[in-house]
């Protein structure tokens, strides 16, 4: 059975755009991660301040994966340089089971 995690992320909206830019320079660095299936960042359009990562995994072991390594790395700063400030001032982390899906008829 898939799980999902949602990370809800609080974001002033000074710092959307370095959010969104963040996402887009590690585009793919998931991708190829055992046991990934989607990704989807979510941008807030009305009455909250809160961007949502929605990513879909095959099992929790896989995502705990994930977490424990090329997550990490992911979020590093390869060069030496020092990390830059965080663009969210708060996040949650939410967690499902994936009970019933759809999708479009072929």
């Amino acid at each position: 059975m898939s799980v999902v995690k949602i990370n809800a992320l609080t974001v002033p909206a000074e710092m959307r755009e370095t959010l969104e830019q963040r996402f887009a320079s590690r585009g793919g660095m998931v991708d190829s991660q055992d046991g990934f299936e989607w990704f989807e960042l979510l941008r807030p359009v009305a009455g909250t301040d809160q961007y949502l990562v929605y990513t879909r995994w095959r099992s929790e072991a896989d995502f705990q994966a994930w977490m424990d390594g090329n997550m990490r790395a992911a979020h590093a700063q390869g060069d030496g340089t020092e990390r830059p400030k965080p663009a969210s001032t708060d996040s949650a982390l939410w967690s499902f089971e994936v009970v019933q899906s759809t999708g479009p008829k072929p």
